[in-house]
C-alpha cells in the first residue's frame, strides 16, 4: 500500500513536471519571438531612415528604398523557408517608422510597402489574405505608436493590398477583402472607409435579381 501511493505521487508529480515544463517552454519561445519581431521593426527602421538621409527624401528616392527593404524581406523569408507571416507586420511597422523619422510621404510609402509585400507573397505561394492583414496591422501598429492619422494610414495600406490583389485574380481579391473586412468587424472599424466599398460592390455584382411581381400582385 505504501509502495502504491509512493508510485501514484512520483506519477502525479511527474505530469506536473510536464506541465511546468510545457508552459515555461512556451513562455520563453513567445518571450523569444517578441525579441525577434522588435528586433525586426528596429532593423528595417533604422536601414529605411538611414538611407533615406544619405540618399534624400524624395518620392522616387523613398519608393525605391521601400521597395528594396521589402524584397530583402521576402528574399529572406524564402531562403529560410518560413517566417514571412512573423516578418511582414514588423517589416510593414518599420518602413513606416523610418519614413516618419526623416519626414517622407508615409502614406504613400505604407501603399506601397503593403502593395509591394502582398504581391511578392503571392511569388512565393504564400497565403495573401494572411500576409495581407498582418502587413496592414503593421501600418497601423507603426501609426498608432508615432501619433499619426490611424485611419489614413489604414485606408492606405488596405488599398495597397487590394491593388495588388486586384492584379493577381479575382480568388485573390476576394480572400484579401474578406480578411481586412473581417479586421474591420473585429474592431478596425478604420478600414471601413474603404473595404465595405469594394465587398458592397460585389455583393450586388453577385445578389439574385427580385422575382418580378405575379398578375395578382399588380392587380
Amino acid at each position: 500500500m505504501v509502495e502504491e501511493v509512493k508510485a501514484n505521487t512520483d506519477v502525479g508529480g511527474s505530469i506536473g513536471q510536464a506541465g511546468t515544463a510545457v508552459k515555461e517552454g512556451i513562455v520563453g519561445s513567445l518571450k523569444g519571438i517578441g525579441e525577434i519581431e522588435a528586433e525586426i521593426v528596429s532593423l528595417v527602421r533604422q536601414t529605411v531612415s538611414d538611407t533615406l538621409r544619405a540618399t534624400g527624401t524624395a518620392a522616387n528616392d523613398s519608393l525605391v528604398v521601400v521597395r528594396e527593404v521589402v524584397q530583402g524581406a521576402l528574399q529572406a523569408t524564402e531562403e529560410v523557408g518560413t517566417g514571412l507571416v512573423l516578418s511582414t507586420k514588423n517589416v510593414t511597422k518599420g518602413v513606416v517608422m523610418g519614413v516618419g523619422d526623416v519626414g517622407g510621404d508615409v502614406l504613400t510609402m505604407a501603399h506601397h510597402a503593403v502593395k509591394g509585400t502582398v504581391a511578392g507573397a503571392a511569388e512565393i505561394g504564400a497565403d495573401v489574405a494572411v500576409v495581407a492583414s498582418r502587413a496592414v496591422q503593421g501600418v497601423i501598429e507603426a501609426t498608432q505608436e508615432t501619433g499619426g492619422n490611424v485611419g489614413e494610414a489604414a485606408t492606405a495600406a488596405a488599398s495597397g493590398a487590394v491593388e495588388a490583389a486586384s492584379a493577381l485574380s479575382q480568388t485573390a481579391l476576394r480572400a484579401v477583402t474578406d480578411m481586412l473586412v473581417g479586421m474591420v468587424e473585429g474592431g478596425k472599424a478604420v478600414l471601413g472607409t474603404l473595404i465595405p466599398r469594394s465587398s458592397s460592390t460585389t455583393a450586388t455584382a453577385s445578389a439574385p435579381s427580385p422575382p418580378a411581381a405575379s398578375p395578382e400582385q399588380n392587380v
